[in-house]
C-alpha cells in the first residue's frame, strides 16, 4: 500500500494571530507521516501595499499583480510569512524548509493570459517537480511553500496558495495516498457568513453549483472550492475545509468534499 502524505494549506489570516499561529504550528508539527505546508499572506500583503501607497486590487478573490505589487507579495510571502512559519516549526522539532516554486525549479508556472481581466504577474501552475520534492521529503525535510512560482525564464509569478496546494497534492497522488486540508478561520464552508454554525458538512459538484446559483458561496471561497474539486478529480483521496481541528482529527464541523 502507498504511503500517505498530507498537504495542508493555511490562510493568511491565521498568520496574523500569534496564538492561532502557535496552535496551528503545533498541530501541524505533531501530525504523523509526511506532510507539506502551503501558506498565504494576503492580509499582510494588502496592509504593506497600502502602507506603500499601493491600493490592493482583488477580483473574485484573486489579486491583480502589477510590478510593484509583485515586489510586495515577494517580500511578504517569501520573506516575513514563510520564514516566520519555518522558524516556528523548527522550534517545535519539525525540520521545515522554506520554499517558493522557483527554488530547485519545484513549481513551474505560466503567466495567465489576458482574457476578460489582466491579472498581471499571476501564474497558473504548469508542473510540479515531483522527483525533487520527493527527495526533500525522503531527506526528512518538511517543505513549507509560499504563494510564489516562476516561469523558468527569470520571472517570478504570484500564484494562488490554494491552487499551489491542490496542484502539489495532485502531482503527488501518483506516488502517495494524498490528503488535502484547507485550514482557515471558519468552521468550514458556511451557508451564512454571519452564522459560524451554518457549516455545510458535505459538498459535491452538484451542491456546489446549486449554492453558486443561489449566491450562497462567498467570492473568496470560490477559488478554494474550484481547486479542491480539481484535486479530487486528479486523484487526491480526501479534501476537507475547516479550522485547525482538521489537522488533528478533532473537528466535527469541517466541510468534506466529494465528487
Amino acid at each position: 500500500m502507498k504511503e500517505r502524505i498530507t498537504v495542508v494549506k493555511i490562510g493568511g489570516a491565521l498568520l496574523e494571530d500569534d496564538s492561532l499561529l502557535d496552535e496551528i504550528s503545533r498541530a501541524f508539527a505533531s501530525m504523523e507521516g509526511m506532510r507539506i505546508l502551503v501558506h498565504g499572506g494576503g492580509k499582510r500583503a494588502s496592509e504593506v501595499s497600502r502602507a506603500l501607497g499601493i491600493e490592493p486590487n482583488l477580483r473574485g478573490g484573486r489579486r491583480i499583480t502589477d510590478a510593484k505589487t509583485l515586489e510586495v507579495v515577494t517580500m511578504v510571502y517569501g520573506g516575513w510569512a514563510n520564514k516566520t512559519l519555518v522558524a516556528r516549526l523548527q522550534s517545535m522539532g519539525c525540520n521545515a524548509i522554506g520554499l517558493s516554486g522557483a527554488d530547485a525549479d519545484l513549481i513551474r508556472a505560466v503567466k495567465r493570459p489576458v482574457r476578460d481581466i489582466d491579472f498581471g504577474y499571476v501564474g497558473d501552475v504548469g508542473r510540479v517537480a515531483v522527483k525533487t520534492l520527493i527527495s526533500l521529503l525522503q531527506a526528512g525535510l518538511t517543505p513549507v511553500f509560499c504563494a510564489l512560482t516562476h516561469d523558468g525564464k527569470g520571472q517570478l509569478l504570484n500564484t494562488n496558495a490554494d491552487t499551489i496546494a491542490a496542484e502539489i497534492a495532485r502531482a503527488l497522488s501518483g506516488e502517495y495516498r494524498t490528503r488535502l486540508l484547507y485550514c482557515f478561520d471558519k468552521n468550514g464552508v458556511l451557508r451564512d457568513l454571519n452564522d459560524p454554525d451554518s457549516t455545510i458538512p458535505r459538498m459535491d459538484r452538484s451542491t456546489f453549483r446549486e449554492l453558486q446559483e443561489e449566491g450562497i458561496i462567498a467570492a473568496g471561497m470560490m477559488p478554494k472550492l474550484h481547486n479542491a474539486f480539481q484535486a479530487l478529480e486528479g486523484g487526491v483521496e480526501e479534501v476537507r475545509i475547516g479550522q485547525v481541528g482538521i489537522l488533528t482529527g478533532m473537528s466535527n464541523s469541517a466541510t468534506k468534499l466529494t465528487l
